[in-house]
């Protein structure tokens, strides 16, 4: 049983120089800690990162400190106990590093990986998807594709070929944008993809190409206003009908096998009339769902998906994660554990997704944050081999 004898809390940078949060434990077996990403693309349905500001949650979790002295935590589900120590003074991010440092030192008391806390008996591991080209609002460029990130999702034997795969086919993909974007230099954006000048049907052209399955993250509610969906590369305007004609029409000529967001983050109605349409691809919400039991629950009843991206930042606590991850599995519903934009060296992702069973892990393909989770996932894989 961990005994929790006080927390502390400090703002470090993520990947993209923006402050985050970054939380200690101080227990009776030593001290660990943990911290949160960020989201850019964030979903208007969220919770909040912080309730006023980052530096009011700090100040916040440090006059809790003595109320965690009270708490022994033996187990995930004593997470409870915390919660109802903070009740809402804290956001999300906070809450999220808060849980995470906690989960480590029971594991440390334990000897345990952090996963067997959550499920013992984990042995699936998930199938990597990672921005190979990126668009939207990931991405500086004045021109650039409207879609946010363009995804490769190959399926090999383990974590490892798939991830060896990816950044095989990325120095590929660079290669292609050598050739076809004459204003290519090989710059990322803030999750390392490559940046082009290029449109979507033009990105799609070389990533279907390396042949295997292929996603798209179209971010839609990032660029819909008022029910029309504002492209600027090139310049034009999409009905809904239009949109959903458009989206038809990419996912059968291109095959596409991952396709989130494809609406705004309200239109339940036309995520559920293309998953009718093309029920052998993943139909994804993130911004449609924000890792929420109330959102994802109307998806569920309207029919809107039939994969989810379980973002655990985006709602703070692990103990409704945990909750989602279950409706997710009853429902037969795919579940796809996913970094932020603004990322840490924070690996406990890995650990989450292998435990609640994930069936995609989401992580880009490099870039140092990125990595570090993707390593700890193969981490996990050896020792089980």
């Amino acid at each position: 049983m961990v005994v929790i004898k006080s927390v502390d809390a400090k703002s470090i940078f993520d990947s993209r120089r923006e402050k985050t949060v970054h939380v200690s434990v101080k227990t009776d077996v030593g001290v660990f800690g943990a911290s949160s990403p960020n989201g850019k693309s964030k979903g208007k349905n969220e919770a909040r990162s912080y309730v006023k500001s980052l530096d009011e949650d700090i100040k916040m979790l440090k006059k809790f400190s003595d109320y965690f002295s009270k708490e022994n935590i033996n187990k995930f589900d004593d997470l409870r106990r915390v919660e109802d120590v903070v009740d809402r003074q804290i956001g999300a991010n906070t809450l999220f590093a808060l849980e995470s440092a906690i989960l480590k030192a029971v594991a440390k008391e334990q000897k345990k990986e952090i996963w067997q806390l959550i499920n013992p008996n984990a042995r699936k591991f998930p199938r990597l998807v990672g921005n190979c080209i990126g668009g939207g609002k990931h991405s500086k460029s004045i021109k650039k594709p409207d879609f946010q990130e363009f995804l490769l999702v190959p399926n090999m034997k383990s974590v490892k070929e798939n991830w060896e795969k990816s950044k095989k086919l990325k120095e590929e993909a660079k290669y292609l944008l050598k050739i076809r974007d004459e204003k290519f230099k090989g710059e990322k954006n803030d999750e390392d993809a490559w940046n082009t000048n290029l449109n979507e049907k033009e990105v799609f052209d070389i990533i279907t190409s390396f042949d295997i399955p292929v996603g798209v993250d179209v971010a839609a509610s990032s660029f819909v206003k008022r029910e029309k969906y504002l492209y600027e590369n090139p310049l034009l305007k999409r009905t809904k009908d239009e949109q959903f004609d458009y989206l038809s029409n990419l996912i059968k000529n291109f095959n596409l096998f991952f396709v989130e967001d494809p609406f705004g983050e309200e239109d339940f109605e036309s995520f559920a009339k293309l998953l009718k349409k093309y029920p052998a691809s993943l139909i994804v919400g993130d911004d449609l769902t924000t890792t929420n039991l109330n959102r994802f629950e109307k998806a569920i009843k309207m029919k809107s998906i039939n994969a989810i991206i379980v973002k655990p930042n985006q709602i703070g606590s692990l103990l409704e994660v945990k909750e989602v991850c279950g409706l997710a599995k009853k429902e037969g519903i795919k579940i796809i554990f996913s970094h932020r934009s603004g990322e840490t060296s924070e690996t406990i992702l890995g650990d989450l997704a292998f435990g609640f069973g994930a069936d995609f892990f989401k992580c880009g393909i490099t870039g140092k944050e990125r990595e570090a989770k993707i390593k700890r996932l193969i981490q996990i894989e050896k020792k089980l081999k």
